[in-house]
C-alpha cells in the first residue's frame, strides 16, 4: 500500500513538472528574447541563452514610448478600483448575508442574474453615457463603475459570511452594538482571508485589462499599460524589434509577478475556501 502510494505521488509530481515546464517556458523565452539581438531571435536552432546578453533594451523602452505614464495609471486605476470597491463589496456581502430587509433575496437574484449579461451588449450604451458625462479619454469610466463594487466578489463574500454563525450577530446586537460596530469588530476580521484573497485576483484582472482602455483612452498620457504594451507591439513588430516588445512586456509582467510570489498563499486560499464555503 505504501508502495503504491509512493509511485500514485511520484506520477503526479512527474505530471505536475511537466506542466510547470509547459507554464514555465513561455516566460523564460519571452526574457531571453529580450536580451538578444534581432539575428538571434530567428536563429534556427532556437537560441535560448543568448551570450553575451544584451540589457541595453531595458533602458531603450522608457525612450521608445510612454511606459512610466501607462505603469502610472494602471497603478492608480487598479489601486483605487480594489481597495473602495472591496470596502463597498463587503459591505454589500455583510447586507445580503446576514442583516433583514424587504425584498432582500430578490434584489441578490436580480444583481446575480446581471452576470449572464455580456459586456458586449452593453459596451455601446455605456460609452454613449460616459460620452454625454464628458469622461472619454480620462480614467474615470476605468474607475467609477468599480467603486460600487464587485458582483463576483459580493457573492463570494455573502456565501463565506453564510457560515458565520447569526448568534454573534445577534449577540453583538444585544451588547448594543451598531451595524457599523458589528461589521468593523466581527464581521471584517473574519472575512478577512477571503477579502485578501478576492483583493488580490481582482486587482490582477484589473491591471491586465485590455478592452475598457482601449474603449475609452485616446491620449497617450492617459493609457494604461496594457495600451501601451499594444502600440509597443504594432510599431516595432514590423521592424522586427522583438527584444524591445520583450523587454516592455518583462517590465509589465514584473509588478504581477511579485503579487503573485507574494500573496500565492492568500490566491490559493481562496481557491479552496470557495471549494469549501460555496
Amino acid at each position: 500500500m505504501a508502495l503504491r502510494r509512493k509511485w500514485a505521488n511520484s506520477f503526479i509530481f512527474a505530471i505536475l513538472l511537466v506542466g510547470g515546464v509547459f507554464m514555465i517556458a513561455p516566460l523564460l523565452w519571452m526574457f531571453t528574447t529580450s536580451v538578444k539581438d534581432r539575428m538571434d531571435v530567428f536563429a534556427l536552432p532556437p537560441v535560448w541563452i543568448p551570450n553575451p546578453m544584451h540589457f541595453g533594451k531595458y533602458s531603450e523602452i522608457w525612450d521608445k514610448g510612454p511606459l512610466l505614464s501607462g505603469i502610472k495609471n494602471s497603478v492608480f486605476v487598479a489601486v483605487t478600483v480594489t481597495v473602495v470597491g472591496t470596502f463597498t463589496s463587503s459591505l454589500a456581502a455583510f447586507s445580503f448575508a446576514k442583516l433583514r430587509f424587504p425584498g432582500k433575496n430578490k434584489i441578490f437574484l436580480l444583481m446575480i442574474s446581471s452576470l449572464m449579461i455580456p459586456y458586449p451588449s452593453i459596451m455601446i450604451p455605456q460609452f454613449m453615457m460616459f460620452s454625454k458625462m464628458g469622461w472619454v479619454d480620462t480614467l474615470l469610466p476605468l474607475i467609477v463603475p468599480g467603486l460600487f463594487g464587485n458582483i463576483v466578489m459580493i457573492f463570494f463574500l455573502r456565501q463565506y459570511l453564510a457560515s458565520v454563525p447569526n448568534a454573534l450577530i445577534e449577540a453583538a446586537k444585544i451588547d448594543g452594538s451598531s451595524y457599523a460596530g458589528i461589521y468593523a469588530r466581527i464581521v471584517l476580521p473574519l472575512i478577512k482571508p477571503a477579502v485578501a484573497a478576492q483583493l488580490i485576483l481582482w486587482f490582477m484582472a484589473i491591471w491586465n485589462d485590455y478592452l475598457a482602455p482601449i474603449i475609452y483612452l485616446n491620449s497617450p498620457e492617459k493609457q494604461t499599460l496594457q495600451l501601451v504594451i499594444a502600440n509597443f507591439n504594432a510599431t516595432y513588430a514590423i521592424q522586427t524589434d522583438y527584444p524591445l516588445i520583450m523587454a516592455a512586456s518583462v517590465v509589465a509582467l514584473l509588478p504581477m509577478l511579485i503579487v503573485f510570489l507574494v500573496f500565492q498563499k492568500q490566491i490559493i486560499e481562496s481557491v479552496a475556501i470557495s471549494g469549501v464555503k460555496g
